[in-house]
């Protein structure tokens, strides 16, 4: 019986990542050079299977000339006013408002610090939704995903075990931490995940198009066979 729904943040509730590479591709085009997405699509969603920082690296192409620390101010001011601008994904709080209906907890399980997901999540007037909100902050250094500490916290902060919850993730680190986990995972890949071939035991394009009935039968489904 499902008991829980988990929320990635980045991506899924709201689309911060797409404006975070659109800037870091418009300084790089800038200054003559190109971004190299294969290596910034490796850190999206989680941190440690690549150690890629644009500035430092767009810094040294430019043999020093262009500092990076200045190159993460204008990064994060111009991002951030996209950020700013963007509204919560279709779909999303209709999924919590069905699940708080169901009497269903709700959580949300980020690799981001909580400064930036709590911040976000206030202003954009969800915070309250959550029962509980588990990010970085929450596990070990170097454990967030793809490994699949923050989900097992937050089932551990719920209090309710692996086949009673549901995942929803837009990257291929979310769903391999969902999958290590051994939580069912809904895969709704965002303009920019969606090039990156992402899929989970479920995968749909918006969360408007999946009401929590059948997603509740996709996991009996799954569960029963």
């Amino acid at each position: 019986m499902l008991k829980a729904l988990i929320f990635d943040f980045d991506g899924l509730i709201l689309d911060t990542e797409t404006p975070e590479v659109l800037v870091w591709q418009s300084i790089y085009k800038e200054h003559g050079f190109e971004l190299p997405v294969d290596e910034w699509e490796k850190t999206i969603g989680g941190y440690g299977l690549s150690n890629f920082d644009p500035a430092q690296h767009l810094s040294l192409l430019t043999s020093g000339r262009l500092d990076s620390a200045s190159l993460r101010i204008r990064y994060r001011k111009e991002s951030d006013a996209i950020i700013h601008s963007n509204p919560i994904l279709p779909g999303v709080i209709n999924m919590i408002e069905q699940a708080k209906e169901a009497g269903l907890q709700v959580s949300i399980g980020s690799s981001s610090p909580h400064s930036w997901v709590d911040a976000h999540a206030k202003r954009l007037g969800i915070f309250d939704y959550f029962d509980q909100i588990i990010c970085q902050d929450d596990v070990l250094p170097g454990r967030t995903k793809p490994n699949p500490d923050i989900y097992l916290k937050a089932l551990e902060q719920l209090n309710v075990k692996k086949d009673a919850a549901v995942v929803f993730e837009d990257s291929p680190n979310g769903v391999l931490a969902a999958r290590r986990a051994e939580i069912f995972v809904v895969a709704v890949p965002n303009p920019l995940t969606v090039k990156m071939g992402v899929s989970g035991d479920a995968t749909v394009s918006s969360l408007a198009e999946l009401s929590l009935q059948e997603l509740s039968e996709k996991v009996s489904r799954k569960t029963e066979g």
